[in-house]
């Protein structure tokens, strides 16, 4: 009687696993790939990984910790954009307040139809600046004596029935400093000359006065022209004397 041989190899299948005899089965290794845990957080499909710290949190209601909000566009703009400053702008206003001739052909009405802010500003505070002569308080004065001066021109503009808004006088006013600063320098040159320094400050004051009493004294006034240009006329002379320190 023969000794029984090795018994024959038996593969059968069962799903996914293959049963082999250990006598044929060659050296096998492996590895496990641990799965990847994705939740549907109900985004039309889309699933995406979460650590255990994030489903713990959505699972206790405090989901709302980890929401990202998604950037504005609006808040990429660029600063003088954001501040409204439009450097454009106000350099074609600033060439109508020193050119006011109407031949030059400037549009000059944009001063009064469409007023900003920074534009004047910028102008009165560098009045203020050449007007230091070493005392700051100097600089509070003028930008106060603006802000008031301009509210009184609007106030006497429309008791005597004229449709122009504050923010229109005061960018008008602001800029028709212009002048004054225009002639500062030449002050500096002609000062020892009495009468030639005299001229040249009714000229710088004749020059803001008309600048402003051209873009706020309209056809609506008539006849009382004269009731607005004077209360400009002084106190562009009273701003020259901030300067001057007459």
């Amino acid at each position: 009687m023969q000794p029984p041989g090795p018994p024959p190899a038996y593969a059968p299948a069962n799903g996914d696993f293959t049963f082999v005899s250990s006598a044929d089965a060659e050296d096998l290794s492996g590895s496990i790939a641990a799965p990847d845990v994705k939740l549907n957080l109900g985004g039309g499909g889309d699933f995406i990984k979460e650590s255990t710290a994030t489903t713990f949190l959505r699972q206790r209601g405090y989901g709302w910790l980890l929401e990202v909000e998604d950037e504005d566009p609006e808040d990429n703009k660029p600063l003088l954009e954001e501040l409204d400053i439009d450097l454009k702008d106000i350099y074609y206003k600033i060439r109508c307040v020193l050119m006011p001739m109407p031949s030059l052909g400037f549009n000059r009405q944009v001063v009064r139809d469409n007023p900003d802010f920074w534009g004047p500003l910028a102008v009165v505070l560098f009045f203020s600046m050449i007007s230091l002569y070493g005392q700051f308080r100097v600089v509070s004065w003028i930008i106060t004596i603006w802000i008031f001066g301009s509210l009184t021109i609007f106030l006497l503009a429309r008791v005597l029935g004229g449709e122009v808004a504050y923010g229109q006088v005061l960018g008008v006013i602001g800029y028709s400093l212009l002048p004054l600063i225009v002639i500062a320098p030449i002050l500096l040159v002609v000062g020892s000359f009495e009468m030639v320094s005299t001229l040249i400050k009714l000229f710088g004051v004749f020059w803001a006065a008309y600048s402003a009493a051209s873009l706020l004294v309209g056809e609506e006034f008539k006849t009382k022209k004269p009731l607005l240009i004077y209360p400009i006329f002084l106190l562009y002379i009273y701003f020259l004397s901030l300067y001057t320190g007459v």
